[in-house]
């Protein structure tokens, strides 16, 4: 199996495209909530708050990962705007 590698091209390599897509999001989920849980212990005093900035980090996480990982397997960004214009 080994000597096969070379014969799938990069844009067809569904394993390569799911361990960075993988990759990408399981980085981005625990780095934004990080920053969710720093923000919310330097701004916020009650954990009803702490905690929600914490679920607000690790969905803009997950969210720019999805946008990310779409690009990756379908290899174009979503339209500027919903009429067509750029």
């Amino acid at each position: 199996m080994a000597e096969n590698k070379g014969l799938v091209p990069e844009k067809y390599d569904v394993n390569a495209k799911w361990d960075a897509c993988l990759d990408l999001t399981v980085r981005r989920f625990v780095y934004s909530s990080f920053a969710g849980a720093f923000g919310g212990l330097l701004f916020f005093r009650s954990p009803v708050t702490r905690w929600a900035s914490v679920a607000l980090g690790a969905g803009v996480g997950i969210g720019s990962a999805y946008t990310d990982c779409s690009r990756i397997f379908y290899g174009y960004d979503a339209p500027a705007s919903q009429d067509g214009k750029q």
